[in-house]
């Protein structure tokens, strides 16, 4: 769909619907393509239709490549704070003919996705097996002792 199309009908989704912001529904319709055009080269073929589980994990992939640890804060920022407001987006976006669904498609995928945390901050804390960076001095920890 051509840009200002898109735009115009998001100007309409916004004006009934501000539960998210604008950069999350372009953020999304991003995800969407990186998601599109991971699969296609992972199997080798255009991709047409992807799953919600499909959309998710791309939209996970993209945000870590594009916002790094601040990923979870970029989506708090913009109304996002679990897959489903994700599928909520997808789904508002269906209802404006920015996207197409078909049968299997439901809010339920997107409701069974992964928690934020495990997503989005998991991979950044630092690993229980590593040394602290920064130990005390010896005789500085003795003194404390006493």
């Amino acid at each position: 769909m051509q840009q200002f199309i898109f735009e115009d009908v998001l100007s309409k989704i916004l004006e009934k619907d501000t539960r998210y912001h604008r950069d999350a529904y372009n953020f999304l319709r991003e995800a969407l393509d990186f998601t599109q055009k991971g699969l296609s080269k992972s199997r080798k073929k255009e991709v047409g239709h992807i799953s919600g589980e499909e959309l998710l994990n791309g939209i996970r992939d993209y945000a870590l490549a594009l916002f790094g640890p601040m990923a979870a804060t970029v989506f708090a920022e913009w109304g996002i704070h679990s897959c489903e407001d994700f599928g909520n987006m997808v789904f508002l976006m269906v209802e404006n003919n920015l996207l197409r669904k078909t049968e299997q498609d439901n809010l339920e995928e997107f409701k069974k996705g992964y928690s934020f945390e495990d997503a989005f901050r998991q991979p950044f804390l630092p690993s229980k097996k590593r040394e602290p960076i920064i130990k005390p001095a010896p005789e500085r920890a003795e003194v404390e002792k006493n």
